[in-house]
């Protein structure tokens, strides 16, 4: 299939925001996969590839852990209160290397990262 950027990319940015943002099909470097890719990656929390994200509903009865005193974490994995996990830095699952932010790939150095739990600092 060839790539059509008028046809897909409107609809792409159609799309409203949501915590998973999951891409099926494609290798390499695929131009369809790719565009879909970054397309979700400005909308998304979670770009997953080739892969099912959970399904749970987001919604303000969904949370975790309970209010306080039940829990003393402000942060949940589900509901619109779990989108505060995922509004940056975005999470690459799977992703293929070419479409990683630079700094992302393997070999750069430029930013803090931890790597095996072990902490590697720029320069």
């Amino acid at each position: 299939m060839r790539y059509r950027p008028e046809a897909l990319d409107p609809l792409l940015r159609e799309l409203t925001g949501a915590l998973v943002g999951t891409v099926h099909g494609g290798s390499g470097d695929d131009p369809v996969r790719d565009g879909a890719a970054a397309a979700l990656a400005g909308r998304s929390g979670r770009v997953l590839f080739d892969g099912y994200p959970t399904g749970v509903a987001v919604s303000w009865a969904q949370q975790h852990g309970g209010p306080w005193p039940a829990t003393d974490n402000q942060h949940t994995s589900v509901g619109p209160a779990g989108l505060r996990r995922f509004l940056r830095p975005l999470a690459w699952q799977n992703s293929p290397a070419h479409l990683l932010p630079p700094e992302l790939r393997e070999g750069d150095a430029s930013i803090p990262r931890r790597v095996d739990g072990r902490l590697w600092l720029p320069g």
